[in-house]
């Protein structure tokens, strides 16, 4: 997967996470806030990966 594809990945995951979040919290669903939080972070961790592709590719030009 590309870096682009990977830091699209991962903002898409951080908004879902973001919005799991919030519905857990308005319907007080503990486990859905917790599903939020996990996926909130699996998309910061897509991006810091796609952000390191792109480290990297430039580095070696």
């Amino acid at each position: 997967m590309g870096s682009t594809a990977d830091k699209a990945k991962g903002l898409a995951n951080e908004a879902v996470g973001n919005i799991k979040q919030g519905v857990g919290k308005a319907t007080d669903n503990d486990k859905m806030r917790a599903e939020g939080v996990v996926q909130e972070k699996k998309g910061e961790a897509q991006q810091a990966v796609g952000k390191t592709k792109d480290a990297v590719k430039k580095a070696t030009k």
